[in-house]
């Protein structure tokens, strides 16, 4: 008499767990690049929106670079609602959820819906993005033309899109043991770092001895690459990061007045008399010698271990390392753009300012990179492998079963 050995479930539900987890396993990098698709194109609308008010003079609500700024926000928005959807019909369906791509999910409206931490934030900065361009519309029909940047609505508007490209980037460094997570972290800090000289105009009141806006940007950028260097965990993330930082800042260097200059040309509006050589507005407050930084914060990092000096430490020396570079650097990078030639003091102490603000930068992106490591989505990530090894059982179940 033969009998089959004992499998859990029955063979009929084991290809629809397999479909499921499969199924997942694509879902996750589309919505995730979905995402950062959408804040790619939600940058290059607010650097070609900037360049025009510096280029041509105010603008109204309706103009293209409006047009492509909201676009991409919508486009993130959309695919974040997607992916709390799917979360929340598979855990109503029975299916966990612990491990969803995008993040641990959290319990939202008392756990009407579950949604992944990461689509959670890029959601909800791009609804915000919603209702402050709302406000904005607004502001428009009462006050006319947008004369500055730093209106009420748009600095909602900047706000909201800072979070989602927060949210892209704990999208991604959930899935960092896949290849499209980690090439996801790559390509979404710099998305993050282009954006925080905008962000750092917060700054610009505080009373320090030196421009809070750059204290600000050093901040960021070092902290960002950190946070990336740690969530991925190889010597040549700094690096890479830093080279796709340097190539995005090339194509908006270019984008920025090409873009502003022609849609200026289309609707028949003159550029303004006083133009000059100067460089692009955005892609000029974006530290230039980051590959110089990331070169030291890694060799300070490869240092740190080859001593064994304490892990808890070694951010904060990467940290120094980097800032301290990219603090002497703004100098020089505005004496190449045109200004006036740094003085000894101004280096000095542009130096010192950035080697402090770097300490606190790899302080805080050694926590985060904690928090980031601790939602690796490992069990949906290797949907692939899961399902061979289910079907390699049910093969093997057939043949045992066969053979007795």
């Amino acid at each position: 008499m033969s009998t089959a050995l004992p499998v859990t479930g029955s063979r009929a539900s084991q290809p629809s767990l397999a479909v499921k987890v499969s199924r997942n396993g694509r879902t996750g990098p589309v919505a995730a690049n979905t995402v950062l698709a959408g804040t790619m194109m939600s940058l290059f609308g607010i650097s070609w929106d900037i360049q025009w008010h510096v280029d041509v003079g105010p603008d109204t609500f309706f103009t293209l670079s409006h047009l492509m700024l909201y676009s991409g926000s919508a486009i993130a928005g959309l695919a974040s609602l997607a992916m709390v959807l799917i979360a929340t019909a598979a855990q109503r369906a029975g299916q966990s959820v612990d491990r969803f791509p995008g993040g641990k999910p959290v319990r939202v409206l008392g756990g009407v819906f579950r949604a992944p931490l990461g689509y959670l934030i890029s959601g909800t900065g791009a609804a915000l993005f919603l209702l402050f361009g709302l406000l904005d519309l607004w502001w428009h029909s009462l006050y006319g033309f947008d004369a500055v940047l730093d209106s009420p609505p748009h600095i909602g508007l900047l706000v909201s899109i800072s979070f989602s490209m927060v949210g892209s980037v704990i999208v991604f460094a959930a899935a960092r043991d896949t290849r499209w997570g980690r090439a996801g972290v790559i390509l979404s800090i710099p998305v993050l770092i282009v954006f925080s000289p905008i962000t750092t105009k917060a700054f610009g009141a505080l009373p320090l001895p030196v421009d809070p806006e750059l204290v600000g940007t050093i901040l960021f950028s070092t902290l960002l690459l950190i946070l990336g260097t740690l969530t991925i965990g190889r010597r040549t993330t700094a690096l890479t990061i830093a080279a796709t930082l340097g190539a995005l800042q090339l194509v908006l260097w270019w984008f920025s007045p090409w873009a502003a200059r022609v849609y200026a040309d289309a609707t028949g509006l003159p550029l303004r008399d006083n133009l000059g050589d100067d460089p692009p507005e955005l892609p000029s407050g974006i530290p230039v010698f980051m590959l110089v930084a990331a070169a030291a914060g890694t060799a300070l990092m490869w240092l740190s271990r080859r001593r064994g000096w304490s892990g808890r430490i070694a951010p904060q020396i990467m940290g120094a390392g980097g800032g301290a570079v990219i603090g002497l650097s703004f100098p020089v990078q505005s004496a190449l753009f045109g200004d006036s030639g740094p003085t000894s003091a101004e280096l000095l102490k542009m130096t010192a300012a950035g080697l402090v603000t770097g300490v606190l930068a790899g302080y805080l992106a050694a926590r985060l990179a904690v928090l980031l490591r601790d939602h690796s989505t490992a069990s949906v990530t290797s949907a692939s492998v899961t399902n061979a090894s289910v079907t390699n059982a049910s093969a093997t179940n057939a043949s045992v079963t066969k053979g007795r």
